[in-house]
């Protein structure tokens, strides 16, 4: 799911599930290789929501979630960021952090 400055609230602040966002751009190696991991949980996790923001597209979401380094993967949980993971993680090292946000 992508996600810009325009429905970021509808789809991530006011969402009735914890929401994972992945900060990205398309020049970071990095986030070329955590892209697919992140598409494998997209389809696969029923309990959480899964998105990305283009930091090239989306500046004032980077400036405003102090975005210095990506990929950046953010864990929100009734509208606040619970977790922030830098650089590349495994679908396993993620999961175990959602795993923490799941009711």
């Amino acid at each position: 799911m992508k996600i810009s400055s325009a429905d970021f609230e509808e789809k991530v602040i006011k969402s009735d599930k914890p929401v994972l966002v992945d900060f990205w751009a398309s020049w970071c190696v990095p986030c070329q290789m955590q892209g697919p991991v992140i598409e494998q949980l997209d389809k696969e996790v029923t309990d959480f929501y899964v998105g990305k923001v283009n930091v090239e597209e989306e500046m004032d979401l980077q400036m405003k979630y102090g975005i210095s380094s990506i990929p950046a993967l953010l864990i929100f949980k009734d509208g606040e960021c619970v977790k922030t993971l830098i650089g590349f993680h495994s679908k396993e090292q993620i999961l175990k952090e959602m795993s923490k946000y799941t009711n």
